[in-house]
């Protein structure tokens, strides 16, 4: 990610960027491969640094540069995707956008032996063996730390919501787990994940940092696996609660919605409204139950506090964000991929209906295949 821009003083300035993670598997057994570092080496070529390796030898990491425009997000990402697809194909490999593998089991995975993982391994363990799971990351620009906070407390309550219209991972290893995001709960095992706690300050915050560093929690500030961060080492606010997505329409839909909602939380931080402020405990069940049932079942309305349809939900967290999506042009692109989500499901009811054709998970690695450039 390069530098987000100036966000000081205008909502038309507010950049996105996008992380992603994708899987390699082989054509003929459409298991995992673990060829990461060959097909980044190539990758690299056409891509640059916008190609890199993770935890382990069957992800590749893609970056967006920071854009204004979601259409330019959109065709870097295309183009981030094919050229990633491209080396891979190569190495006679293909490339799968999904927040869990399908097929194969291998535990422990095959790691990527940088200083920073070895370490990692030493100090969780068995925690590591299971994260070859894939998410998609959306960077805002935002300028200052005091400010990412104050967005980050505005930003908890949609957690959920977000959670079920990313939900894109509901098989592990050849089973359904009957999750629609599965990620979510392997990642929610991690000592610092999850929602985040609600910000009361700049040093609520640093002092919570450095106590999770000094009783050895972190390794770094790297390892805050919250939902939402302040990256550390970007000016941005980084929403990690997505699964990979399966096309590029599902990431543009994801960017385009927390870029608004973002937006939405600078607007009334400088109205001086303060955020909603559901408890904790509620919002991580809230969070659980969109990972069960995604959009196709009755999340937790944080606001009632009583089950309510998830799609409804969603469709508020998108009317919500209307007002920033118009003004910085997106919704048309918005709209139509969320048009396509409800008339296609979501990555976890396509990864279902692909299974049920021949009730053969080849066919869901095959789905992936054909939808990684979409």
């Amino acid at each position: 990610m390069g530098n987000p821009g100036d966000t000081a003083g205008s909502a038309a300035l507010v950049t996105v960027g996008v992380e992603e993670e994708y899987l390699l598997v082989d054509p003929v057994t459409r298991e995992l491969s673990p060829s990461a570092d060959k097909v980044v080496a190539d990758a690299a070529g056409e891509l640059g640094d916008r190609v890199t390796t993770e935890i382990t030898r069957y992800q590749v990491e893609g970056r967006t540069d920071p854009h204004t425009e979601l259409a330019e997000l959109a065709d870097q990402l295309r183009a981030t995707r094919g050229g990633i697809a491209r080396a891979a194909a190569r190495q006679g490999l293909r490339l799968i956008s999904s927040g869990t593998p399908v097929l194969g089991h291998p535990v422990p995975p095959a790691f990527t032996s940088t200083p920073r993982y070895v370490k990692s391994l030493a100090r969780f363990r068995a925690l590591d063996y299971e994260q070859s799971t894939c998410a998609c990351h959306i960077h805002v620009g935002i300028p200052d730390l005091p400010t990412a906070l104050r967005v980050s407390n505005h930003l908890r309550p949609w957690l959920p919501a977000l959670v079920a219209l990313a939900a894109n991972s509901p098989y592990w290893y050849g089973e359904d787990t009957g999750y629609a995001s599965w990620r979510t709960l392997v990642w929610g095992r991690w000592p610092v994940s999850g929602p985040p706690p609600y910000f009361e300050s700049q040093s609520h915050f640093e002092d919570l940092v450095d106590d999770l560093v000094a009783t050895d929690t972190l390794l770094d500030r790297g390892g805050l696996y919250w939902d939402i961060r302040p990256s550390h080492h970007v000016p941005t606010v980084e929403v990690r609660v997505a699964d990979a997505a399966s096309t590029v329409s599902d990431v543009v839909l994801l960017a385009g919605v927390v870029r608004a909602l973002a937006c939405d939380a600078l607007r009334a931080i400088e109205a001086g409204a303060p955020p909603f402020r559901p408890p904790p405990e509620l919002l991580r069940a809230a969070c659980w139950r969109a990972a069960r049932d995604g959009l196709g079942g009755a999340g937790i309305d944080l606001s009632t506090r009583r089950l309510a349809p998830a799609a409804t939900q969603a469709a508020r967290l998108l009317s919500r964000a209307r007002p920033a999506l118009e003004r910085h042009g997106d919704l048309p692109l918005v709209h139509a991929a969320w048009s396509r989500l409800q008339a296609d499901g979501s990555g976890a009811d396509r990864q279902r209906a692909a299974y049920r054709r021949r009730e053969n998970p080849v066919d869901v690695i095959d789905h992936l295949i054909a939808s990684v450039e979409a």
